[in-house]
């Protein structure tokens, strides 16, 4: 199963990099500085936002994965 996500930036001048190769790979990166972190939220249907001064990236997660990943984290 797949996972949605985006990255939106508030300004080109927080991008620091963005490639896409045209090797076999088909590799793709994007990089960024997202800022000073000023939220997270879990919005409904499972979409995890990541909220910075400069941007906001967004991962789609099922409420199980999110609680999975909580509890993993406080053992």
């Amino acid at each position: 199963m797949g996972r949605i996500f985006s990255v939106e930036m508030r300004s080109k001048n927080h991008v620091k990099s963005i490639s896409i190769s045209n090797d076999a790979r088909d590799h793709v990166f994007f990089e960024g500085d997202l800022g000073v972190l000023e939220e997270l939220v879990i919005v409904e249907g499972g979409m995890l936002e990541i909220r910075g001064k400069n941007g906001v990236l967004r991962v789609e997660l099922s409420s199980e994965e999110l609680l999975n990943v909580f509890r993993t984290e406080r053992l």
